[in-house]
């Protein structure tokens, strides 16, 4: 039986809710949103499915998710707004602003490191519990205090959760705002979408459940069986912290399906958000959106620019995905719609970006987590730019 679609799509757009509708295919329990604005306008708005494989309760209008990594988009937008009202630079040590961070030959490290994944610092030495994670103050002490994992500028590593915390911990002192703070303040409230960093209490019922898919459990499992014993795996306490997440980042009511988690403000990976406030934020970078253009041209030309990409310091299969300051770039791990994207994907096959050319904000959110060659957002991504070159808006 067929997944039914609700929603509605712009004359001529009306296959992505085809394309959406086909991803459900096999996939039991699984539901998902869409959302797709272009100069502005809204062309598609969409979702369906199964919020809560639990009680079968259904995804609607009003079901938010958990974005994961789509999380250091948003977080990359406030540094790039920083940037362009002169408060923030990208090329300045991150001790001019976070004296602690200089500790163990960390003076050198710039805020284009840092957000760049170039700080040597991916992942934590010490094991975290979910305690410690949502303590603001124990996150950044540690990260301020630990000596890099590899000479910083001399390569880069993906930072999985580190990323939210050394770039939150930035804005922090900079706005004197927590990072979620300063996100409903500048983004959220004015753009009236339904986005935060650290979920209030109120909002808690509207949260989709998200669940580990077939693939994503077998990934995990393969990785475990190829580690060797006795050597810590970088990359996998990238995503653990040690004790604080299972690989999977979600197993029942543990990971970030745990309200703890939702609730404190976790700027790598705990965003909660709908897909169309997504869309909107995205379209927002680009084009007036709403009454509102959140950065000018200028600003996000130089957020764009290459900052890292290739083989990562602790290796890993390709494709690799490029890094400008902090926002990931098109490539043959995310391509997109094309160049001029720049945005993020999340954990499990969430995508959220803005294409300046194309004036586009686009995101798609799912519970159902999957790995590997998901095609679910990318299948929409072309249909998209299909439906573009079509109507002659590229």
């Amino acid at each position: 039986m067929s997944t039914r679609v609700e929603g509605s799509t712009a004359p001529g757009f009306a296959s992505l809710a085809d394309v959406l509708s086909a991803s459900f295919t096999g996939r039991d329990g699984m539901g998902a949103a869409l959302c797709v604005r272009v100069a502005g306008e809204t062309v598609a708005d969409l979702w369906g499915g199964t919020a809560d494989v639990r009680d079968r309760s259904p995804w609607t209008e009003e079901t938010t998710s958990v974005v994961f990594s789509c999380t250091k988009g948003l977080t990359s937008i406030l540094a790039a707004r920083l940037v362009q009202d002169g408060l923030l630079d990208y090329q300045a040590p991150v001790h001019a602003y976070w004296p602690e961070f200089a500790a163990a030959g960390k003076a050198a490290i710039t805020v284009a490191d840092l957000l760049a994944h170039r700080s040597g610092l991916s992942a934590p030495r010490d094991l975290l519990s979910v305690e410690d994670v949502i303590d603001w103050d124990t996150v950044t002490g540690l990260l301020a205090a630990q000596k890099p994992l590899w000479t910083p500028g001399e390569g880069h590593a993906y930072h999985a959760l580190t990323h939210g915390w050394l770039a939150g911990e930035v804005i922090r002192l900079v706005t004197g705002k927590t990072v979620g703070r300063y996100f409903d303040e500048l983004i959220a409230t004015p753009l009236h979408s339904d986005a935060w960093i650290g979920l209030p209490p109120s909002e808690r019922h509207r949260v989709a459940h998200l669940r580990a898919g077939a693939s994503l459990t077998d990934f995990v499992a393969r990785q475990a069986a190829a580690r060797p014993a006795g050597k810590v795996d970088w990359s996998d306490r990238a995503l653990t912290l040690g004790k604080a997440f299972p690989t999977e980042l979600v197993d029942g009511e543990k990971g970030f399906n745990d309200p703890r988690i939702q609730a404190a403000e976790v700027p790598g990976a705990g965003g909660i958000a709908s897909a169309r406030a997504l869309a909107t934020i995205w379209s927002s970078t680009v084009v007036e959106t709403d009454g509102v253009r959140l950065l000018d041209a200028d600003t996000v030309g130089e957020a764009i620019r290459p900052q890292a990409e290739g083989n990562p310091v602790f290796g890993g299969p390709p494709p690799f995905s490029r890094w400008g300051m902090g926002f990931q770039l098109p490539s043959l791990a995310r391509e997109y719609l094309g160049p001029a994207s720049f945005g993020h994907d999340g954990a499990g096959g969430q995508v959220a970006f803005a294409d300046v050319t194309h004036q586009v904000g686009f995101a798609f959110l799912t519970n159902l987590m999957e790995a590997g060659p998901d095609h679910r957002a990318t299948s929409i991504v072309n249909e998209l730019r299909r439906i573009l070159r079509r109507s002659s808006r590229i």
